[in-house]
């Protein structure tokens, strides 16, 4: 989660970017055969392109989805994705989207370019010569080893084509344009001009409280404390990700989902001031994965009422 200037990738999607079938179809293969990315049949168990057997392989890594050490699916890939048990196998509720894209954009290891993006590049309009030329100072200023410029020029590609409405991009091969999950949340579209973009702090209603109580519990948890500034929730802060940048909110918008989560907490939550800092405190002992059961759980229980 937390940046490191040694460890990080670049251009390991193929120029592909994540497909919404991609994630189900390569958790279902993986869990069939943990060798399956390194088997010679894996396009046609997969029935894509070698390429794209290539670039599933890193989207999952990128999802957290597959346990790099191990190779095989984590436990956060069968809680969401299992056909059988799963929560969402196949990407129907937006909350999985939004949380898909903060586990990719917290990923500073795997998909340092996402990380960057959504936790250190705050101009809200921008061309794609723009995000190109931050993206390569970044790189310069704050990368160990070499980046080649055409990987860092396909990375800062690839942003606007997964999260951009496809209608507003003319460019793109329809297949490549109505494919991507991730432009359903909107956090990034193109001006009415069609020359430049824009990602800008909004209030982003589709965003469930318990997905947010889900990265602020990962913080918690990776950064091994009790209490969190709302301001570093709100701004990178220490190389770590922020909810609050990575969701693209309003500083008004974060307090109230975040006071929203802390009703809901049963108080394993609440927000304090010390010294005129507002603070979250965990209470109790809630995880990460303790939100999406409440979520997920809580949906069901409605949907079947």
């Amino acid at each position: 989660m937390i940046f490191k200037p040694n460890s990080t990738s670049f251009g390991r999607h193929e120029t592909f970017g994540l497909r919404f079938g991609w994630l189900p179809k390569g958790y279902q293969a993986l869990k069939e055969n943990p060798k399956v990315f390194l088997s010679d049949d894996a396009t046609v168990k997969l029935g894509v392109g070698k390429n794209m057997v290539s670039a599933i392989r890193y989207w999952l890594q990128a999802a957290q989805m597959l346990n790099v050490e191990t190779g095989i699916h984590s436990e956060l890939g069968e809680l969401l994705l299992d056909v059988d048990t799963g929560f969402d196998p196949y990407l129907e509720d937006e909350a999985t989207l939004w949380l898909i894209h903060w586990l990719i954009s917290s990923n500073a290891e795997k998909a340092t370019a996402f990380y960057w993006f959504f936790n250190k590049f705050h101009k809200p309009e921008f061309s794609q010569e723009e995000i190109s030329t931050a993206l390569s100072d970044w790189v310069k200023g704050n990368i160990t080893h070499k980046v080649a410029p055409s990987t860092i020029k396909s990375d800062a590609s690839l942003l606007p084509r997964m999260y951009a409405n496809s209608r507003a991009i003319g460019r793109l091969s329809l297949e490549d344009a109505l494919d991507s999950p991730l432009t359903q949340l909107r956090l990034i579209s193109m001006s009415s001009a069609g020359r430049t973009y824009m990602s800008k702090q909004a209030s982003r209603p589709g965003l469930p409280a318990e997905i947010l109580g889900f990265a602020v519990s990962e913080l918690m948890q990776t950064r091994q404390t009790k209490i969190l500034p709302v301001e570093e929730l709100m701004y990178s802060r220490d190389d770590y990700p922020a909810p609050g940048a990575v969701f693209r909110l309003t500083e008004s918008d974060l307090i109230v989902k975040l006071e929203a989560l802390v009703s809901i907490s049963q108080g394993d939550l609440s927000i304090r001031d010390s010294a005129g800092i507002h603070q979250i405190y965990c209470e109790g002992r809630i995880s990460p994965t303790s939100w999406l059961k409440k979520y997920y759980r809580g949906s069901a229980q409605e949907a079947a009422a």
